[in-house]
């Protein structure tokens, strides 16, 4: 099996295989082409959009400065608007329901490295997905770290570290990130 196939399976896998890192090389170079496009290139962004992004939703707005690891993990359902500064750590999938507002400076990072010190040295990591329903609202500066499911209508607070998962229709903020009150449609 090769390292992009345990990567994607969520095992233990070693990134800078060759395989991995030509990946990386290609999404890095998309990002810093689509960052750098002036705002009146809308046609040149989507496209960039389309080329990175494993699905992607028409009419969806990503702001500069975009990062993100391999791009083919990130899938949007339908529109999307993210702000400034986002950053997908995508080596695991990252899917975003239609509808979803992010705010700037946010980061996704399914990412994740041994907690034994000597398999982290030797490089290792491992990734779990993250995913993010349908009209869901995420304030500036949120960290939804790997394994987390957030469910369809929630708000989550500005500055939030998302650890664990988050029901629908629920409004949850702080570090770790709790849920707060359910919100009544």
């Amino acid at each position: 099996m090769s390292e992009k196939e345990k990567m994607i399976n969520g095992e233990l896998y070693e990134p800078y295989c060759e395989e991995l890192e030509q990946d990386r090389l290609r999404a890095k170079s998309l990002c810093m082409e689509y960052n750098t496009l002036t705002p009146d290139k809308k046609e040149e962004k989507q496209q960039i959009l389309k080329s990175l992004l494993g699905k992607y939703g028409n009419n969806t707005v990503i702001e500069p400065n975009f990062f993100c690891d391999y791009g083919y993990n990130i899938e949007f359902d339908g529109f999307v608007y993210i702000n400034h500064n986002s950053v997908f750590l995508d080596c695991a999938k990252i899917k975003i329901g239609s509808d979803t507002f992010i705010g700037p400076n946010c980061g996704f990072y399914t990412a994740c490295h041994p907690i034994n010190a000597e398999e982290r040295i030797k490089g290792k990591e491992q990734a779990k997905p993250i995913t993010i329903g349908s009209a869901v609202w995420l304030g500036g500066g949120v960290t939804i770290l790997g394994g987390v499911n957030i469910g369809d209508r929630a708000v989550i607070g500005a500055g939030s570290v998302v650890t664990h998962n988050i029901p629908p229709d629920s409004v949850a903020a702080g570090n770790p990130c709790r849920i707060i009150r359910k919100i009544n449609q």
